[in-house]
């Protein structure tokens, strides 16, 4: 595997506008991101011939990639539905990276986003085995599943609510800095104390808000993106880990599938967590931000309440974490503006929000409550 780094690199970025109740369909949001991540690359959009994508959860299509594949005039030589959840944005890189190598495509196009606000519920679209082992039990949302190993990680290691609180500040903070974010205005702890309890002990604000949005990146050989107009952030390493479905079939409460992803990652690029500059981690709740910190090797297992205090994971702290906003306050997508933030932080374009003299970039997504991790590190040049 680490032959394969900085072989290949994300060449175009584009992100569609993001917010609440905007009116448009996740098929309209798509080809807005895809549009400009084609244009951002400076490649004709006869040069894209691969297209990765995931259906959306309120407008579920089959053969999606090939719909949007379509409705963008193309006609690839690759397509892939990838649909991990929130894993499912970071895999798309690690599948574009696989068919890259196997000479099934040269030039891929790997977008997310859905339009989730506005348009019903989920409720004809569960799949049977939560119908039949959650749903009667209890566990009828994201925030119970994720809420007990949140819970168990505070009566094994002390970690405290406050701390959570840590993570959506620092989130809310960076994006306040970021133009297209949804949710711009400060808050505190005391904020977050003050929310809304939603499944204990996740307060509103530890809860990633339904947004709109979607976003892209063009992945494509390192030799093809230097001819680009635009500096090209180098893929060094890439992983995935699965070792439960839900959390109630893992090992055990706090036994999730990051570390197995990340030391996949790091064995690839040649790097480990101190080179690291700044991290994107998928923060669909608050704690799991704290939990990937501890398994991606920033800190030892149970200190993760502890890191993110004292602003260690805002700007200008020591590890810049979500640097756009993230899902608690940029936009959901399934994590793909991690991704797009992550380009952006390593061409130093990120304005406001840059961290200053940032090299590398890790990048995770995950889903299964912690049971499927995907990791992607990225740099401003090949190791």
């Amino acid at each position: 595997m680490s032959a394969l780094s900085g072989k290949y690199a994300i060449a175009g970025i584009g992100e569609s506008n993001v917010g609440r109740k905007l009116g448009r369909s996740a098929m309209a949001l798509s080809l807005e991101a895809a549009t400009r991540a084609i244009a951002d690359s400076g490649l004709e959009r006869s040069a894209v011939d691969a297209v990765l994508t995931r259906s959306p959860r309120r407008q579920p299509q089959t053969n999606y990639s090939a719909v949007l594949a379509s409705h963008l005039g193309l006609r690839p030589s690759y397509i892939n539905d990838v649909g991990l959840g929130g894993a499912s944005s970071v895999a798309m890189v690690l599948d574009a990276v696989a068919a890259l190598e196997a000479g099934l495509c040269t030039t891929a196009l790997c977008v997310n986003g859905d339009a989730q606000t506005g348009r019903g519920n989920l409720r004809g679209q569960l799949t049977s085995w939560i119908e039949d082992f959650e749903h009667p039990f209890g566990v009828v949302a994201a925030p119970i599943t994720y809420a007990m190993p949140a819970r168990r990680h505070m009566y094994e290691y002390g970690t405290t609510s406050e701390q959570f609180g840590a993570v959506a500040v620092a989130c809310r903070k960076h994006a306040a800095l970021n133009p297209n974010a949804t949710f711009r205005d400060p808050i505190t702890i005391a904020d977050h104390q003050a929310s809304p309890m939603v499944a204990e002990p996740f307060h509103l604000l530890d809860c990633c808000p339904v947004t709109d949005g979607a976003a892209a990146v063009i992945v494509t050989s390192v030799e093809r993106a230097r001819d680009l107009p635009k500096a090209p952030a180098y893929i060094l390493g890439i992983g995935l880990q699965n070792t439960h479905a839900e959390v109630q079939y893992a090992a055990s409460m706090t036994s999730p599938a990051m570390r197995g992803a990340s030391q996949r990652a790091y064995a690839m690029s040649g790097l480990s967590p101190k080179d690291i500059d700044v991290a994107e981690l998928y923060d669909c709740f608050t704690y799991v931000v704290l939990m990937t910190l501890e398994e991606y090797g920033f800190c030892k297992k149970g200190e993760g309440g502890a890191f993110v205090e004292n602003g260690r994971i805002e700007l200008g702290g020591e590890l810049p974490v979500n640097t756009g906003g993230g899902l608690l306050s940029q936009v959901h997508s399934s994590g793909f503006f991690h991704i797009t933030e992550a380009a952006t932080q390593m061409r130093g374009a990120a304005g406001a929000r840059q961290v200053a003299g940032a090299q590398t970039a890790i990048v995770s997504g995950q889903c299964g409550a912690t049971g499927i991790n995907a990791c992607l590190i990225l740099g401003n040049h090949a190791h």
